[in-house]
């Protein structure tokens, strides 16, 4: 799909503040709480602009029960929350991606079940969306931004220099990359430093060859379940790329929180990008010009020739989440959570359309519909609602020690330090 629309680069916010929950020292060390709601985001694309946009909404209305926000770039927050929340100086609205980490914060009680002040958003949330912040019938987050599959990026202008289509199945992509090496183009951007980048590639691979039931018997714990031959299959895949040259040489040192696999795509110097679909926004912001004159595409992933997986299957996040800290004050956890409440009224979904998220809300044709990302939107909007599997990423559905093995052995298969026998050997290991 060929995506042309007119946009503006949405003006960069600044804010930063601090209050309820964890506040950074100077030394950048977490100091005792302090009175008020607080909450920590993620910085880029529009997403952050939508997150900043609400928060100000909700001061301006709520004068006497401000949040105060943080904002960090992705890996530097996974780390600097994973230690607030070990010591208690969480902030009172914690972001997260749902899965294992969600549930065992809420069977830690970490984060407070807030089912009952809820009930408004939940039920504007397409359920399979809303599901992610559940944990045993309770709700302990809350969507806060679009629904999250991974999607291929491509340079349209690249393609037809080189006269090429989309590629649709995995011999085409194949044949796309030698063409572009050929050319003298980067056939695939990929932020290998980042390593969560790389995992995407084998997530999607092992759901076209072998299915959702490859994963779902990983997740269970089942004896030797990284053995299976579809896992084997795809790391050997995923190997043949590296060797064709589908990244480049430099792939180990492009940063994904730095936006440079996205700035390979529309500078010209690659030609394709395997990216979450908040990779759009990062688009809109970035390059606005490359957007509007028609020159990015979006796809789904190829088929696999003769695999078990449907090709309407995806992977990625359902969405984003905040979930509400244990460790504050119980009037600081109850302004948290009517703030919660008020998501996904019509302005906060319009500036989800507006900056390219897919809404996680039920019956959001309507805003699509006319808009400028109409294109993008109802590309993603359908794929979520007809997929058959909505696979949550890994990294996210593992417990936090054995995300971290993998993704340490996943980049282990892209430098090719690693063989698909000893990844799954090592994977086998953290089977518990």
């Amino acid at each position: 799909m060929k995506i042309g629309v007119a946009v503006a680069a949405a003006a960069a916010l600044v804010l930063s503040a601090c209050g309820g929950g964890a506040q950074p020292s100077a030394d950048g060390e977490d100091v005792a709480a302090g009175p008020g709601a607080s909450a920590w985001g993620l910085t880029g694309g529009t997403n952050e602009q939508i997150w900043k946009g609400s928060f100000e909404r909700w001061n301006e209305e709520n004068p006497d029960r401000e949040i105060k926000t943080d904002w960090f770039a992705n890996d530097a927050y996974k780390e600097k929350v994973r230690t607030a929340i070990g010591s208690g100086n969480a902030p009172t609205l914690i972001f997260g991606w749902g899965g294992s980490t969600l549930r065992d914060y809420a069977e830690a009680d970490k984060i407070v079940d807030i089912t009952d002040g809820t009930a408004d958003v939940v039920s504007k949330l397409i359920p399979s969306i809303a599901e992610g912040g559940i944990i045993d019938d309770q709700v302990f987050g809350i969507p806060n931004v679009g629904t999250q599959p991974v999607l291929f990026f491509y340079n349209q202008e690249l393609f037809e220099e080189v006269d090429l289509s989309v590629p649709t199945t995995w011999d085409e992509l194949l044949e796309a990359v030698d063409t572009f090496n050929e050319a003298g183009i980067t056939p695939i951007s990929l932020a290998g430093a980042s390593k969560w980048t790389d995992m995407m590639w084998l997530e999607y691979l092992v759901e076209r060859i072998g299915g959702p039931e490859v994963f779902k018997s990983i997740e269970a714990n089942e004896p030797d379940a990284w053995s299976d031959p579809a896992v084997l299959e795809a790391v050997e895949a995923a190997q043949d790329l590296v060797r064709a040259g589908a990244f480049g040489d430099a792939f180990g040192s492009v940063s994904a929180d730095a936006n440079a696999d996205v700035a390979l795509v529309h500078t010209g110097k690659a030609a394709m990008l395997l990216q979450g679909s908040w990779a759009y926004g990062t688009f809109l912001t970035d390059a606005p010009d490359f957007v509007a004159d028609g020159n990015l595409g979006v796809a789904g992933f190829p088929d696999v020739e003769d695999g078990a997986g449907d090709p309407a299957n995806i992977v990625g996040n359902q969405s984003n989440f905040w979930s509400v800290s244990a460790a504050d004050s119980e009037d600081a956890q109850a302004d948290a959570t009517e703030y919660l409440n008020t998501l996904f009224d019509d302005e906060y979904v319009q500036a989800m359309v507006d900056g390219g998220a897919i809404p996680p809300t039920v019956g959001a044709e309507e805003l699509i519909e006319g808009s400028d990302q109409e294109e993008f939107l109802t590309l993603g909007y359908d794929l979520v609602q007809n997929s058959p599997s909505f696979q949550l990423s890994w990294d996210q559905a593992l417990p936090a020690d054995t995300a971290q093995t993998l993704l340490d052995n996943i980049q282990r298969v892209f430098t090719l330090d690693i063989s698909p026998e000893q990844f799954a050997d090592e994977m086998n290991a953290t089977i518990k």
